[in-house]
This record gives C-alpha cells, structure tokens and sequence, in this order.
C-alpha cells in the first residue's frame, strides 16, 4: 500500500497506476531519498540504484510503468513525487519533454560527460547508454562482413530480410535518421525496396529476427546490439544462444556516417521534490562506475568516453557511430511514421 504522505502529494493518480506498476511506499519529499519513474524493466537498472545507494546513502524508490508514463505525471501535476525520470529511445525522450513534465538542467558534470549528440540542446533529457541498431547475418549464408542501411534495398537480398513491425520505436529512429541524411524523397525510395525484400510481413520482436535466420527463414535481420548479448548469455533458455551463435553482427555504414545508435536516457521531473539528491543521481548515473555497471549488466555501450565496455559487447565487434545528434533525428519522427504507412511496409512483401 502506498503510504499516507505520498497519497497525499500525488492525489487521485496514484490510483491509476498501469496494471504490473510497482511503487514502493516513501513520502514524497524526504531526506535522503530520490523517487524515480521508470520505463526501463526494474532488473536492468536496480544494479545501477543499489550502487548509488551505497555511495551516497541515498535511497531510491522506483514506479516502473511501460506505457503512460508522461501521462501519468502530468495528471499528478505540482503534486507529482517524481524525481528523475528513466526511458528508453529517443522517441519516448521526446515524447516526455513534449509533455511538459521535464525541466532543463544545468549541471558541468552531466554536460561533460555526455557527448553533445546524446543530449538535448535544451538541457531536458541526456542519454546514458547507446546501442546499435544493426543488421543480424547469417554465419552461414552471408559471406560479406560489411554492409549499409542503404544496401537493404538492392534486389540481391529480394526475399532474405526479417524485420519487426517498421512502427517499432527502433525502427522509427532507424528511418528517421534515413531521412535526416538522404531526404524524405530518397529515404521512400529506400523503403519501397527495403520492402520489397522482406522474406515475410514483419512481425516478432528483435530476437525473433535472430531466431528466423537460425531458422533459415531470412539472412539478414534488423536488431539492437544488446539483444545478441542477452541471446549470448540466457541461460534460461538455451535455444537462444543457438540463435545467437547462428548470426553475426554487422555494423552498417562503418565505412562512412557510422552506425545508427539510440539511447536510453534521463530526464529531471518538472516538479522533482528531491531535486537535489535527482541531480546527484544524474551525475552518478554518467560517472565511469555506473556507466560500467550498465555496460556489463544490460550488453549496452556507455555514452561517456573512454567508460569499460563489457567482453560481449566487445565480441560482436568495433562499432562507429552515427554523429548525426539525436535532436536531429527526433524531428523526422512522424514522417518516418507517416512513411512506413504510406508505403505499407508492416503488409510485406509484393502488397
């Protein structure tokens, strides 16, 4: 149950929590604590809170919600207990600001740490960690280890990609960074072939992608980085390592922009009660111990420099990234949307 001071300051809409949301009681303006509001499954960041902890004495309350969160805390408005806020993808980055429930920071550590094009201009949300979107082939089948975006579209791989749903929020970054280098005209273009070579409807999820070359459905399949750590070390299923060890991982573009990369990322609550201890779980969140925690316990690479990658990720190989800022991406959002429609990339194939 929640407790009385935090029913109090969040009224009403603590009562409309998400079904499976999870919050733990704690008044909402306390010593010592920081309330965070999650997108992020609680076993990939509760490692990086319990760190903090220690270091700081700093306790960490968490609601994890997949869905409605920037809804949520607009609907607690002033009386809102968040603190910091954890999402990934740039598009629910976006989506949060756009709600009017962030505030900018200005902080020297932060601005250091993080490279200008994992942050907004404005100082509302800063990345933590980057992962690839890159292109899964089959070990077996595909002998070239190079490849391009660009090159998705040439007839040669007519019938051989598998991909998720072209409205996933991966795949929207993904084609919003198309039209943000090559124009919305040429990046159609590009869709309309990259279609046309769909070995079936798009569907699944990312290690689905995986699990379809090991089934010899496709060759190439569109995927994040981390998922081939998570496939490379369940243990709980074991199949997925036989999916994982039948791909291997090509960086797209490495020879000229660089790969596409998204971000998870943070942002400060307009109304933070602990704005002081947030902050300081921002700071912590980019120092070279978290982001190494991170790196190691969710198979992502740490947006500060020089920060220790972990021997997976180190294995699928050298990964150069897009410098395009993902400012600029976020503004082709709704047309990459708008396009995936328009082209009706998500019926497959000869539709």
């Amino acid at each position: 149950m929640f407790d009385s001071a935090f029913r109090m300051r969040a009224g009403l809409a603590v009562f409309a929590v998400t079904a499976g949301a999870a919050l733990l009681p704690v008044s909402a303006q306390a010593d010592g604590v920081v309330n965070v509001y999650s997108q992020r499954q609680p076993f990939l960041i509760q490692p990086l809170l319990d760190a903090f902890t220690e270091e700081t004495g700093i306790q960490t309350e968490v609601l994890h919600l997949d869905e409605g969160l920037p809804e949520r805390i607009a609907a607690e408005g002033e009386n809102s207990p968040a603190d910091v806020i954890l999402t990934v993808d740039i598009g629910r980055l976006v989506a949060v600001v756009d709600a009017g429930v962030t505030q900018p920071v200005e902080n020297d550590v932060i601005y250091e740490a993080i490279p200008s094009q994992y942050r907004d201009p404005e100082g509302h949300w800063f990345g933590v960690t980057t992962r690839g979107r890159v292109i899964y082939a089959s070990k077996e089948r595909v002998e070239q280890d190079t490849i391009t975006y660009e090159e998705l579209a040439d007839p040669k791989w007519k019938g051989k990609v598998c991909m998720r749903s072209g409205q996933h929020q991966y795949n929207i970054a993904l084609f919003a960074s198309m039209i943000a280098h090559h124009g919305e005209e040429q990046a159609e273009e590009w869709m309309k072939g990259l279609k046309e070579n769909l070995a079936r409807k798009p569907g699944g999820n990312d290690r689905g992608q995986a699990q379809a070359i090991y089934a010899g459905e496709c060759d190439l399949g569109l995927g994040n980085t981390y998922y081939v750590g998570l496939m490379m070390n369940n243990n709980e299923e074991p199949e997925q390592q036989e999916w994982a060890d039948a791909i291997k991982v090509l960086f797209p573009n490495s020879e000229d922009r660089g790969t596409h990369v998204n971000i998870s990322g943070m942002a400060l609550a307009k109304n933070a009660p602990n704005k002081e201890n947030a902050l300081k779980l921002m700071e912590f969140l980019t120092s070279a111990e978290a982001q190494a925690i991170y790196a190691e316990e969710n198979y992502e690479y740490p947006v500060l420099p020089g920060a220790a990658v972990s021997e997976t990720v180190q294995s699928f190989g050298e990964i150069k990234p897009d410098t395009l800022p993902l400012a600029d991406v976020a503004k082709y959002r709704k047309a990459a949307s708008e396009m995936v429609d328009r082209v009706g990339l998500d019926d497959g194939p000869a539709s």
